[in-house]
């Protein structure tokens, strides 16, 4: 395991009914593959040394002191390997016969688990066979020349690094109570599944939606190996499932009904998993009585660490087949919290400042279908340009046309004058473009629209995102200040593709060029005059850096609580060749700087919905001392 991320497996081998020899050289030629891709963990399917459709060839001798003779193959075939593996095999115990699932390491049985539940219906008649673990008492065996105790007590396997796993076989799974919810709540961190389920219309959707809500129930990995091409097709076909989740997300899949053996690989991350449980409460709750048998696993040299999972460089942006629905409930969300907060307060108008930028041109578009949703006058929304010293024709253009077609009431305030008369009264030479020259001006937008919020009987709607919060970016009681901030929950990557959602809505047509005028142009807080041709001059991605990288960064390390080392790891994996290492390294320092030192100005946040899993809202989602020190952090951004 590596950045708290271990490699495990899925593998379907081929199989030959009671050929125990054909089935067992097949296995190891899977074990020796994920040996070579690094594999700490391989799962495979259920009584496969035997095959899985023996019926009742499992009461025959021969076949089951040869699957024995099987097991003592793969023992001595694996005395030289890492990789932990967990076969599946009838073991006679003490008068019963048993479906189990051995784990095996480096030449050693480590111990067994006994399937519990047993399907006797349709063409499953595992009863007839099979006892249960409920009907085992503990037994002393000696198998595979070597004594191991067997009973129906949970067992957890631990590695050498602390991960700990459960295993349980098919049925289990889709019992009332699993055995896997008392595995992990006593700290199982992966469930590996050795299973063999037929294929039936339908059911591989259940199937896949079972498995994904136990991993996600539970809050951890699952490993899910089913018997494929090669079992009997008396009566059922075996499609050779092989699925791994992560709480419930699917990392891997492999093809079903292929004639191939399969080994589906990937990585599971455990710290994430972990850092989910112990922020849920009713997860803490649950595990209260939850117990189980440790078993140490041997320590193990593993090869050199490659990254096979994918890494989202953009974790905040739903993907193409998702992005309509999310941006319509993501808006519901925005609009649904307005509308409250007016009709709480039995107001009729806001007002908005607006830029021509992203965010107060996304704040504008909740405010219309929030007033159309309440069913009030557009008019009651009162747009504000206020031009200072570094608005540009473009971004001025952009607002003035976007609040004519929306139909909203207008104003034109330029703050030049009052910005230049406070500069005097404070001796603050013009020419300096300085933090106090820039934040004047934040400034004194926020009064005018206070003020005119005082005088209209309205409610000044604020457009400050998620990612400026992150990062500190915006005046103290300057655009840091309203009276609801409909964008404190989205980041600044999210902001353009819900705005190019609206843009193509059929009641926002006469809007579209402008709103994707708007997501072209350059961010700026424009506080610093343009360039002689008229240009943005000020660029907020030269000065903290990339939005992309932020929100990647402030994903991590808010919803999982990654270290530096291991966000930095993940970035550099997820941006490829887009960004080098001494980029990452200087933003995600400029990162962990800022929203120490910044934490000040979100511990007094006005009120805003919280849209994502991610928010900074210091009422339910982020606490912290506005004094806290970042050396931590800093000292290990700075050993990059």
């Amino acid at each position: 395991m590596k950045h708290g991320l271990i490699t495990v497996a899925a593998a379907v081998p081929a199989v030959k009914v009671a050929d125990v020899e054909y089935n067992v050289l097949e296995i190891e030629k899977l074990i020796a593959n994920a040996e070579g891709q690094g594999v700490e963990i391989l799962c495979f399917p259920e009584l496969a040394i035997t095959g899985y459709s023996c019926q009742d060839l499992f009461k025959e001798q021969l076949l089951l002191s040869k699957a024995e003779e099987g097991l003592m193959m793969l023992l001595d075939f694996t005395r030289k390997l890492n990789v932990i593996c967990v076969v599946g095999m009838p073991i006679q115990a003490g008068g019963l016969l048993l479906n189990c699932a051995v784990v095996i390491q480096s030449g050693n049985v480590l111990g067994i688990v006994p399937k519990t539940y047993l399907p006797n219906y349709n063409e499953f008649y595992e009863k007839r066979w099979f006892a249960s673990a409920q009907d085992l008492n503990p037994t002393d065996l000696y198998l595979a020349g070597s004594h191991i105790s067997i009973s129906a007590a949970p067992k957890l396997f631990q590695t050498a690094e602390g991960v700990k796993f459960g295993v349980e076989i098919c049925e289990d799974v889709w019992a009332p109570v699993p055995p896997s919810n008392n595995l992990t709540m006593a700290g199982a961190d992966i469930i590996l599944n050795c299973s063999a389920s037929d294929e039936l219309i339908g059911k591989h959707r259940y199937l896949r939606s079972l498995v994904a809500q136990q991993s996600a129930r539970t809050i951890s990995g699952y490993v899910y190996a089913s018997c494929g091409f090669g079992e009997s097709t008396q009566d059922v076909v075996y499609g050779g499932n092989a699925m791994i989740f992560e709480n419930g997300r699917l990392l891997v899949e492999g093809e079903r009904f292929s004639i191939q053996p399969q080994l589906q690989v990937t990585q599971i991350d455990v710290e994430r998993l972990r850092t989910e449980r112990h922020t849920n409460s009713t997860f803490i709750n649950a595990q209260r009585e939850a117990k189980a048998e440790i078993v140490e696993c041997k320590a193990v040299e593993l090869v050199e660490f490659q990254m096979l999972r994918p890494v989202n460089p953009h974790p905040f942006i739903p993907n193409d087949e998702e992005m309509a629905q999310t941006c319509e409930e993501i808006l519901n969300i925005q609009t649904a919290g307005l509308a409250k907060r007016l009709v709480h307060t039995n107001c009729q108008h806001v007002v908005v400042g607006i830029s021509g930028g992203l965010d107060s041109t996304l704040a504008l578009l909740v405010c219309v279908r929030t007033f159309d949703k309440l069913g009030l006058d557009r008019k009651g929304i009162i747009g504000v340009t206020m031009p200072g010293f570094g608005t540009t024709d473009r971004t001025h253009d952009n607002a003035t046309t976007l609040m004519q077609t929306l139909n909203i009431s207008q104003m034109e305030i330029s703050i030049a004058m009052a910005v230049a008369q406070h500069f005097k009264d404070i001796g603050h030479d013009i020419k300096k473009h300085d933090v106090t020259y820039e934040n004047s001006q934040a400034r004194e937008r926020t009064q005018i629209l206070m003020d005119l919020a005082n005088q209209l009987n309205a409610m000044v709607v604020g457009t400050g995102d998620l990612s400026e919060l992150a990062l500190g970016w915006a005046t103290y009681n300057g655009d840091h200040m309203s009276m609801y901030g409909v964008n404190a929950g989205i980041p600044k990557t999210l902001i353009q593709y819900l705005i190019r959602y609206v843009a193509r809505l059929p009641q926002f047509k006469a809007q579209q060029e402008t709103l994707l005028d708007i997501i072209d142009t350059p961010i700026s807080p424009e506080l610093t005059p343009a360039d002689a041709e008229g240009n943005i001059k000020q660029k907020t991605e030269d000065l903290v850096g990339p939005y992309e990288l932020h929100d990647f960064f402030l994903y991590y390390f808010l919803r999982f609580g990654f270290r530096p080392k291991k966000i930095f790891f993940l970035a550099r994996h997820a941006f490829g060749e887009k960004y080098d290492k001494e980029t990452i390294k200087k933003w995600l320092t400029t990162f962990c700087r800022r929203f120490f030192s910044q934490q000040f100005k979100r511990s007094c946040l006005p009120d805003g919905p919280k849209v994502g899993s991610v928010s900074l809202s210091p009422r339910g989602d982020w606490r912290m001392p506005s004094d806290a020190s970042s050396t931590l952090w800093i000292k290990e951004c700075e050993a990059l």
